[in-house]
């Protein structure tokens, strides 16, 4: 049989990409802002129904910029939680900011709001809470305690492109939220990713960032990088956001097969649906917290059977040994992020997964010896 990859690429057919590419031959236009770069940024802006959207060839270096383009005093510090990729912790401390790390709660494995104003210091400037697997955080109370306080708040939503809550697409809560398009996520540009914001000022200092501060032929006005999507990049968006809706379909329909196959299983947990949310069905994590089989076991038996899995998120990032002279690093802070991520196991989910594949993964998963 096969191998079965935790994840899959979705992408138009070649002939549609290869006639959104065509006249990139005739223009040689190949980046810096070209007539795709525009026509997905608008696209985007439309779909994510948000005013704003900067394109950037990586989630990772739009995370930074949109951090640095806050103006925060070095050394301040960001609450955060350790339940996520390395890019969010790092995008925080290579900007000369401590990480705080608050604990997840147990249901969706978003930061524990409850938990979040205990943390907040005279140092604090910034919350960036991260949405995971496609399931939201608690918007409405990460907004109320970031008012009463003063502090910004940024989204890390690599995971949840295409989800909305209470009819309000994830792109529009906060001062501003990051999108990762790695070839991975729902929606790819191959790599990239974006920052969606509604305060206008933002606009062009997050373009000086991407774009060395360049204004003009003979005008350059900031120290800025170089953080651009290409054409070819930009391209692929916009073919895949015209399929968008049906990859979220197919993806939903996968997630169904696996609650229907491993739902109620005495020692699986699975994620609750989130009340009000319309998810993209991103990642499917399985929780095995008295099992007869420990994570690693199930791990280690679909490996064998070729079926790829993934401990995500595993280490937790305030485990790094990048951070191990962080005085706010250690894992015994955030009990409830360690002991999920000590357990959890996202299973392969992607549009094209068939229902057999499904059936063969929980076979293993199940089998009794």
């Amino acid at each position: 049989m096969s191998t079965i990859n935790v994840t899959r690429s979705s992408m138009p057919t070649y002939e549609e990409y290869c006639e959104e590419i065509k006249d990139l031959w005739e223009s040689r236009w190949l980046t810096n802002m070209g007539a795709k770069h525009k026509k997905l940024q608008a696209a985007l802006e439309e779909y994510l129904d948000t005013p704003h959207v900067t394109l950037y060839t990586n989630g990772h270096l739009a995370l930074e910029n949109v951090i640095a383009a806050m103006g925060f005093e070095e050394g301040s510090e960001v609450i955060t939680t350790p339940f996520t990729f390395a890019s969010t912790t790092h995008a925080i401390v290579r900007n000369g900011l401590t990480p705080v790390f608050c604990d997840v709660n147990d249901a969706d494995y978003t930061i524990d709001v409850s938990k979040l104003e205990a943390l907040i210091t005279p140092k604090t400037v910034a919350i960036i809470p991260v949405h995971v697997y496609g399931n939201i955080c608690d918007v409405d109370a990460i907004k109320k305690i970031a008012d009463a306080h003063g502090l910004k708040v940024i989204y890390d939503a690599a995971h949840a492109f295409g989800v909305s809550y209470n009819g309000v697409n994830v792109a529009n809560f906060g001062e501003a939220s990051m999108f990762s398009f790695h070839a991975t996520k729902v929606f790819n540009t191959i790599e990239g990713g974006a920052i969606t914001f509604s305060d206008d000022s933002l606009e062009q200092v997050l373009y000086d960032m991407k774009n060395f501060g360049i204004r003009g032929p003979e005008s350059v006005a900031y120290v800025g990088g170089n953080a651009k999507m290409n054409e070819f990049q930009a391209a692929m968006g916009i073919c895949n956001l015209r399929h968008i809706e049906e990859e979220i379909e197919k993806r939903k329909r996968v997630v169904e097969r696996y609650r229907e196959r491993l739902g109620g299983v005495k020692g699986i947990k699975l994620c609750a649906e989130q009340q009000g949310v319309k998810s993209n069905y991103a990642y499917f994590p399985v929780v095995f917290d008295g099992y007869r089989y420990s994570r690693d076991e199930i791990f280690e038996n679909l490996k064998a059977n070729d079926i790829v899995a993934r401990k995500y998120f595993y280490p937790l990032t305030n485990s790094f040994e990048c951070y191990e002279d962080l005085p706010t690093a250690g894992t015994e802070k955030t009990p409830v992020a360690a002991y999920i991520a000590d357990r959890v196991l996202t299973l392969p989910l992607f549009a094209d997964l068939a229902f057999a594949d499904v059936d063969r993964i929980c076979d293993i998963i199940l089998k009794e010896n």
